[in-house]
């Protein structure tokens, strides 16, 4: 009888309203309904800088699993504890779950992310299979951080979601299109680029809802507010934070235009959830975006390219007709789009490889 039992460690709140977190909880909620047993570890609030107490905290409560359970540890903590993840690794099968690598996050100082890429890779070195969450972040981390190809693995975050034909009479009334940004308010995620480039449309009849956690970069959240005022777009763009689920399903369903002008992913679970409802989509090329975004469903842009973003946003908004087309490819491109279930089981197969 398979041994269908191991553990699953996150840094922080399992609760947090970020992509990462939603999706191991998720995969978490997937296998309890397929009658896995997944022991959670919570291991500090502070990565990917740990403090030294921290640490230690961390260490105690890995170390009192049982030898030889095998431990999928979130990427946001494993790549900031190397030594840990190799004394851990003579008495643990480790598996690493990578949404993006540490060292990509946007506004970082160049001192940071090579000491955060070093500490990332000689952790990677430890882990028996590496889980990454994109082929793009796959590629990644075989090609500049050492992993195996034959220990890499790949399990795209799912969507319950299966596009219907979008309204036929969408912003077709004479009201303003719907543009729907999802995402925490941070420097990667290209607000202030989007802000700048909707500052040239004001000739045109939109408005923006934006969705996502204010209070995880404070700098950027501030900068997001006088952006809004300093272009004169308080009345056109409205800042919603973290919304429940059924609150964001209705914004989905209630969008014109998916956009967001991330200047990186690991894969861009919004970006997924927006062609899982069928809409059309303005995104950047950055990371792993094209891999989730047909050609066909949108416009993608180069990242902090205000201008060439400014013009999809103009195609898209003045002109019913492309927008139509792109909504029909998202619709088809939706229906290739893993389950949650296909996520969890494939997280699954790789821990029955380390046993």
């Amino acid at each position: 009888m398979v041994n269908r039992r191991f553990a699953f460690a996150v840094p922080g709140d399992l609760a947090t309203p970020t992509g990462g977190y939603a999706y191991d909880r998720r995969v978490l909620a997937e296998l309890a309904e397929r009658g896995w047993t997944v022991d959670l570890v919570t291991l500090g609030e502070d990565f990917p800088r740990p403090s030294e107490e921290t640490l230690a905290e961390a260490e105690t409560a890995l170390a009192a699993l049982p030898e030889g359970m095998p431990i999928v540890i979130d990427g946001l903590a494993f790549g900031a504890m190397p030594e840990l993840a190799l004394a851990l690794a003579a008495t643990h099968p480790l598996i690493a779950l990578v949404h993006h690598p540490l060292a990509l996050e946007t506004g970082l100082a160049p001192e940071e992310a090579e000491a955060l890429r070093v500490s990332e890779w000689t952790a990677l070195s430890a882990a028996m299979r590496v889980i990454a969450t994109s082929d793009t972040t796959a590629r990644l981390l075989v090609a500049e951080y050492g992993v195996p190809q034959e220990r890499m693995a790949v399990a795209r975050p799912g969507t319950d979601v299966s596009a219907s034909p979008r309204r036929a009479a969408e912003a077709s009334d004479g009201s303003a299109v719907r543009l729907l940004a999802v995402g925490a308010v941070v420097p990667r995620k290209g607000y202030d680029t989007l802000l700048a480039a909707l500052a040239t449309l004001r000739d045109l009849n939109w408005h923006l809802s934006i969705a996502g956690a204010c209070d995880r970069h404070i700098e950027a959240s501030v900068q997001l507010l006088a952006d809004t005022v300093r272009f004169g777009l308080k009345e056109r763009v409205a800042t919603l934070g973290p919304v429940p689920d059924e609150k964001l399903a209705e914004l989905y369903a209630g969008a014109d235009v998916f956009v967001l002008a991330s200047r990186y992913e690991g894969y861009g679970m919004a970006y997924a959830e927006a062609i899982a409802y069928g809409l059309p989509v303005i995104g950047t090329t950055a990371g792993a975006i094209p891999e989730v975004v047909p050609a066909d469903a949108g416009r993608l842009v180069a990242p902090d390219d205000p201008a060439a973003l400014a013009a999809a946003l103009r195609e898209l908004i003045g002109d019913r007709g492309a927008r139509a087309r792109c909504a029909e490819a998202a619709q088809a491109a939706a229906a290739h789009l893993p389950r949650w279930r296909d996520t969890a089981m494939r997280i699954a197969e790789v821990v029955e490889t380390v046993r």
